[in-house]
């Protein structure tokens, strides 16, 4: 009987970022997904396992600012989105939509989440639980900077995230952890009200 993965976590950095480890309880291969501050506490996400890359869900500067320290002490490749890629960042291995990655025994599943940026993912794990990156959190969508990616976000929350079962399990960029089917309520509400036809930046479900 092949185990669940071991998802660790911890919140790193000035915006207490969200940093993940998924770690095969197997092969005790492992993957770090958006390593953005403290090194040290980064590797100890990672202890006892054996890391085979880096998955950053999108450029932004809290998820990435310790991606050169820790691909150079892992020596691993980084794996990312090249929506992204305008955001001085590069990678050894481009994702795109539907693209798997191997972590020992198990795969995870790239979904292409667009909005927050062009190039965000979202990691799903063989057992519905899903990292998310800034894609959804608990309450209301990932900020956005203009009318247009807050639109580009609602498509992908309406057409992908939403389509997910309720008892799929979100790991968020900031923030606790939260059930689709509990947020679902407050989206479906959200979406039978108008809102102003430049609406952005930071909102909620209860705007």
């Amino acid at each position: 009987m092949t185990l669940p993965l071991i998802l660790n976590s911890a919140a790193v950095g000035p915006y207490a970022m969200n940093a993940y480890a998924v770690i095969c309880p197997d092969t005790k291969q492992s993957l770090l997904v958006d390593p953005g501050a403290e090194p040290e506490t980064l590797l100890a996400l990672l202890a006892g396992s054996t890391p085979v890359g880096i998955v950053v869900t999108h450029g932004h500067h809290d998820h990435v600012e310790a991606l050169d320290e820790m691909k150079a002490r892992l020596n691993v490749p980084v794996y990312m989105h090249p929506g992204d890629s305008p955001m001085n960042l590069s990678a050894d291995v481009w994702l795109a939509d539907g693209d798997t990655i191997a972590v020992g025994q198990h795969t995870l599943r790239v979904i292409h989440t667009p909005g927050h940026t062009p190039g965000m993912v979202s990691l799903m794990l063989p057992d519905q639980r899903v990292i998310v990156g800034d894609t959804i959190f608990k309450g209301g969508p990932g900020k956005t900077w203009a009318p247009y990616y807050f639109a580009l976000t609602m498509a992908t929350l309406r057409n992908i995230v939403f389509k997910w079962p309720d008892d799929t399990i979100c790991f968020p960029g900031h923030g606790s952890s939260f059930r689709i089917g509990d947020e679902r309520p407050a989206f479906e509400a959200f979406l039978q009200r108008s809102h102003p036809a430049d609406l952005h930046g930071d909102v909620s479900w209860d705007m």
